[in-house]
């Protein structure tokens, strides 16, 4: 059987897209910055098979965390490998546009993370997440939705990062500038020649970051403010997010968009 044949795509996936110590640390900042406090308990939407909360609940053993997902298989993925078995993380599927108590608590933080929403592609549905993610969290609560743009996301073509025992293909097929559409996808590479094409594919709405403070104020926070990632000595990015109103025109950039609930 080939490399590509064997392959497990979600813990592939883990291993080459997903950053859950970054993220951690930069919610963990952020909310400490503005309440004194570290978070004690989140919930992660579009959580395929909750690497971050995971994470997140092995930082302190007083941390809970519940993990939505509509997806069936990335959580029974999750369930086979024992995530879910402790009462501190809880595996939930349901549709983030819907999911609240009493499945899911009041929480301090909500987390959106690697552009996921961007699957929510028309206005008023993005706007009722926002409201819906807006009553799960606890007065002074944060949502935190990362987010990706710059030219670059709208240039079809192939980036291939070798791994060393795989490689991972980011493939952007195509972009409709009038409807600010992108359709891609991620492909595996093995030694062996042999290779898992659309392991994942993806329908995204390319949020703009103006777009996406405008609908949280619609949808009832009472402020909202914008991480940029600082420029590290070889200008390539330090994975450290600040607070910031005005950033530079950038091919391609990550940033954090949180909206905060009124204490």
């Amino acid at each position: 059987m080939t490399l590509a044949g064997q392959a497990d795509r979600f813990a592939l996936y883990e291993r080459a897209v997903q950053e859950p110590a970054v993220q951690v640390r930069v919610v963990e900042d952020l909310f400490r910055a503005r309440t004194g406090r570290a978070p004690v308990d989140l919930r992660e939407d579009f959580a395929g098979t909750a690497l971050f909360a995971r994470t997140f609940v092995q930082g302190d053993p007083a941390r809970r965390a519940w993990a939505v997902d509509l997806d069936p298989a990335p959580l029974a993925w999750a369930r086979a490998r024992g995530v879910g078995d402790e009462p501190r993380l809880t595996l939930v599927q349901a549709d983030v546009v819907d999911v609240g108590p009493p499945a899911v608590p009041p929480v301090d933080v909500v987390v959106a993370l690697n552009y996921s929403f961007f699957l929510l592609t028309e206005r008023a549905r993005l706007r009722a997440y926002l409201a819906r993610a807006r009553e799960g969290l606890r007065p002074g609560g944060a949502l935190v939705l990362e987010v990706a743009g710059g030219p670059e996301l709208q240039e079809r073509g192939e980036e291939a990062t070798d791994h060393g025992d795989f490689t991972f293909v980011w493939d952007q097929q195509a972009y409709d500038p009038i409807h600010s559409r992108a359709r891609c996808a991620i492909h595996f590479s093995f030694p062996d020649g042999s290779a898992l094409r659309d392991a994942f594919t993806y329908e995204w709405r390319v949020w703009s970051i103006v777009e996406l403070r405008e609908l949280l104020a619609e949808a009832g926070f009472a402020a909202s403010v914008v991480l940029w990632e600082g420029p590290g000595d070889d200008g390539e990015g330090d994975r450290t997010f600040v607070p910031c109103e005005r950033a530079p025109a950038e091919e391609a950039w990550i940033a954090y968009v949180v909206g905060w609930r009124a204490p």
